[in-house]
This record gives C-alpha cells, structure tokens and sequence, in this order.
C-alpha cells in the first residue's frame, strides 16, 4: 500500500501547536489533512523531558488566553469547539517583581471585579497610595484594546468602521507602550515599573513596543490569569494530536520537509527528505519564511523578490536562555515562597536590559518559576520544580562555535543559578538533583527554527500587530502557501501560536471558497 495518499486538501508542515491547530480547523470542516513532524513528539517546544526518572517541564511559560469554565477566553473557547481536552491548573499570582536597586517587592494577582475595579489595582494602591484610580483606567484602556484585537482576529473593517468602533485602539495604535504611559495615565515611576514587569514575555523594550501589544499582553495576564496543564506542556500538545487523529488528519513523525514545489507562482506539494513527493494544493508552513524562501522553494525561480525582501527585512525577536532545576528539598526550604518572580538586581530599566539581551550573559533582568506552586505534583514530594530563563537576542549567540559552546553555556547558566540564589540567600547549587540547560542552539537544534527563535519577528512601531492584522494577506507571496507558526502574525507564546494556526486554517478555508465558487 503506498504510504501517503494521492492527493491532499492540505499539508501542515510541522506538527508543533500552530500546525495541530490549523489542522484540526481545516479536520473539523472535512479536509484531508496531511501534518509531517521531524521530530518523534508533537508539540514542538511544548514538550518535556525525563531525567533521573522524573518528568521535567521544557516549556518556559504558562498558558495564557484560557481564562476559568465559567469566564472562558478565546483559546479556552477555541480548544472547547475542537474538543480537545486539557487538565488546566490555574497559577496562583500573575507574577512578583522585585527589583533591588529600586526597592520594589510586590506580588500582583489577576482579577477583575463585578463593580469593574481590577485586583492588581488595589494591591498596588497598598504600596502606593492614590494610584488606585490611574491603574483602573490603564487596565480598563488594556482590556477595551485586547477586545478589538480579537475582534480585528475574526473581522476585517473599514478605517472609518475602525475609528468609529474601536476608538481606544486607533487612537494609540501609533504610539509606544512608553510613549501612552508616560503621556496618559498620571502615574508615578515605580508604578509603571511595576506594570511593566511583562515586557520581557514579549521580547521588546517598553519605548519600542507598540502600546496595542502592552495591552494585550496585560489584559489577557490580568483578566483571567494563566494556566499551566497538569501533565505538563506535553499534555496539551498530546491532548491536541489525538484530537487531530480522531479528525482524520494523518500524523507521520520522522519527516523532514526539504522542499516546497511550486509552480507558475502555485504550491502543488512538497518533497521530504525521504524522497518521497506528495501532493496538496494548499501548505500551512511552520518553518520561518528565511529558510522558506531561501532555500525550501523549489525551484528558487519561483520565489517572488519582495518574498527575499520581505523576510531579510524582518527583524528576529528573541531566543531563550534557561536553566531547568530539580531540587532536593520543598520548596519553603529553600525560601521559595512565589510561582513567578521578575528580579533585577540594578534599576528596573526595559532599554538597558534589552541592550543585554545581545550579550552572552551579564543579563540583569530574570524570570524564575516555581511550578510546585501552580502544580503540587510535578515532582516527587520533597523536591522543587524551578526554572531560570532570560529571553536573548539570536545575535548574542553568533559567535559561539563547536569548540566554546559547552564552556559558555555552563558559565552563563551559573551566573543566573548565582543570581538567583543570592536574593534567595540559599546556594541552590548544593540542592541540585538535575540540571538542564536550555540555549537558542538547544532551540534551533530540537526544532529547526531559524536562529533558535521562539518568538517570530520584532514587534515594532512600523511593523505593527494592528498593520498586519489589516494586511495578513500581502504577507502571502506564493499562491496556496500560508505560514503557521510563530512568525506568522504575533509570537509571544503557546497562545499566540494555537491564534496563529486557527488563522491559517481560516485563510485555507477562504481560499478553497474562493477556488469552488
């Protein structure tokens, strides 16, 4: 019996969890859908590992854009219509900043009441009195914001439709997060601090990331906190490839894409490195448009020129840095007492820790996470799950080689194990059980993405989310091919990349529309 079929409706390039998504979309309105993973798991990132007997979570972050049963937000509605099934755990605080220099210690929690006020906001008018009021209406701004996002998802409107209904968002499209916090909302300096602990989620210093992004990111955080699954990030991406099979589509592991074939400025199917040639008219692509149009085309002739210029003029957004612990004691021994902890041990300031983000290491800027604290089962009792991440630039990584990578990426790690246990007063070093680090070769090694990134392209305020959103469909160079993946449209995490997949699938959709009438 041949292996693959004759011909698909659609083939996923990468089975991570913007390719599960789509496929699932494309599934459940009765395409033949074709996903070929390289790797032997899906999930791509969202996945974990077993060492010394014990699983160990490999992905970073929690969950965000769930929201609780009886509130959902739109991926925890998007999941339920796929009826894919996940054993969500809320975490317990949005985060704790502690910035030493500063002398800022505060924990905030996620939460809206029914009278409108936000719990962040009576939390920092505790420490700051008379910012009540301000960070109402900042949180208030955000969320109007994230609605029109989500609306902009699912619907394509007029400038004037736009200015009409969604005032808040034209309005500041065009500005910085710095720009509208510093000229809109009368705040003092360590309450912005305070509210811009996030940034690094994002990967973008506040003075140039778009004010649309800030809000989003605090809205989604804010209103109906994170999650994280139970079974670790590999339930969910296991939870979401059975859920694909049970659609019909055909899941292969092993397979390594080479190339995309097109023809006359049309896809018509791709080739593994296997040999073997299937067919499709349309490719949901999960591998950045620099190694798409670079070198997957075939033939090159076909790549259209604004394609090359297109993806030379993106700018990468992060990669990631992290050490993952598994400690000998719980994790009140070792004066663990949060889930998520921002620290710095200079002055909080975005502009100067991104400029460290392109040096291997000295990175005053931390996130460390307990998972013990969102869940009490991920280790055996007595032991601490924690992880220590900075989110670099690729180009910090550009000349490491062969002979000095294990050199560094020990040095670095230490440094931030050092770190960390100095404002833990406790030396975890002489806790450790197991120890893995995770760098951006670790990254591009285990998924192929370009650079080891994790995050797409820069946000910027010439590249904005609202721009791309309008434009999606000039991003699309040749004829059938869509991207899927991270890169796609906005990358800050696993919520953004199940988004980004459920938009593909509805551009496939639209065109096989487009094709039938």
């Amino acid at each position: 019996m041949p292996f693959y079929k004759e011909k698909y409706d659609a083939i996923v390039i990468g089975g991570a969890l913007a390719g599960m998504s789509c496929a699932m979309k494309l599934a459940s309105e009765g395409k033949s859908v074709l996903v070929l993973e390289r790797h032997n798991l899906p999930g791509g990132m969202a996945t974990s590992f077993v060492r010394g007997g014990i699983e160990m979570e490999a992905t970073l972050h929690e969950m965000m854009s769930l929201g609780p049963k009886e509130d959902p937000l739109y991926i925890r509605k998007y999941l339920d219509e796929m009826k894919v099934v996940i054993d969500w755990l809320r975490v317990p605080e949005a985060y704790r900043l502690v910035s030493e220099e500063d002398k800022i210690d505060i924990t905030l929690h996620a939460g809206r009441r029914d009278d409108g006020t936000w719990v962040c906001a009576d939390e920092i008018e505790a420490q700051y009195p008379g910012t009540k009021n301000e960070v109402n209406k900042l949180m208030e701004t955000c969320k109007t914001v994230y609605e029109s996002v989500l609306f902009l998802n699912d619907h394509s409107l007029s400038k004037l439709q736009m200015l009409l209904k969604h005032e808040a968002l034209v309005k500041t499209a065009g500005y910085s997060a710095k720009e509208v916090l510093d000229k809109s909302f009368n705040l003092p300096e360590d309450v912005k601090k305070v509210l811009s602990a996030y940034w690094i989620y994002v990967g973008q210093p506040l003075s140039s990331l778009p004010f649309t992004i800030y809000c989003f990111l605090m809205a989604d955080y804010m209103l109906g906190g994170s999650y994280v699954a139970r079974g670790f990030s590999h339930e969910m991406s296991m939870a979401m490839m059975r859920r694909c099979e049970e659609l019909g589509v055909q899941y292969e592991y092993g397979q390594n894409v080479e190339k995309i074939l097109v023809k006359d400025g049309r896809v018509y199917g791709v080739r593994t490195s296997r040999g073997d040639e299937i067919h499709a008219d349309y490719i949901a692509s999960a591998p950045y448009p620099n190694t798409v149009y670079g070198k997957m085309i075939e033939p090159q002739s076909e790549v259209p020129p604004q394609a090359r210029k297109f993806a030379n003029a993106m700018p990468m957004s992060v990669t990631c840095f992290s050490v993952v612990l598994l400690l000998d004691k719980k994790p009140e021994e070792l004066n663990i007492h949060d889930y998520s902890v921002f620290s710095s041990e200079t002055k909080f300031d975005t502009d100067k820790f991104w400029a460290q983000g392109k040096n291997l290491g000295g990175w005053d800027y931390l996130t460390t996470i307990c998972l013990n604290y969102a869940n009490p089962d991920c280790v055996p009792e007595g032991m601490t799950s924690l992880s220590i991440t900075n989110l670099p630039l690729p180009e910090s990584f550009f000349d490491v080689n062969a002979d000095n990578y294990f050199e560094i990426k020990r040095k670095v790690a230490k440094e931030m194990v050092d770190c960390v246990s100095k404002r833990l007063g406790v030396n975890l070093l002489d806790h450790v059980v197991e120890i893995e680090v995770e760098t951006p070769v670790t990254m591009s090694h285990y998924t192929s993405d370009y650079r080891g990134g994790i995050y797409g392209y820069q946000h910027s305020m010439d590249n904005s989310v609202v721009a791309r959103l309008e434009d999606v469909e000039k991003e699309f160079y040749i004829k059938g091919l869509v991207p899927c993946a991270s890169h796609a449209l906005v990358g800050d995490g696993m919520a953004c990349n199940i988004n980004n997949g459920k938009i593909a699938a509805r551009v496939i959709l639209d065109w096989m529309k487009e094709a039938n009438a």
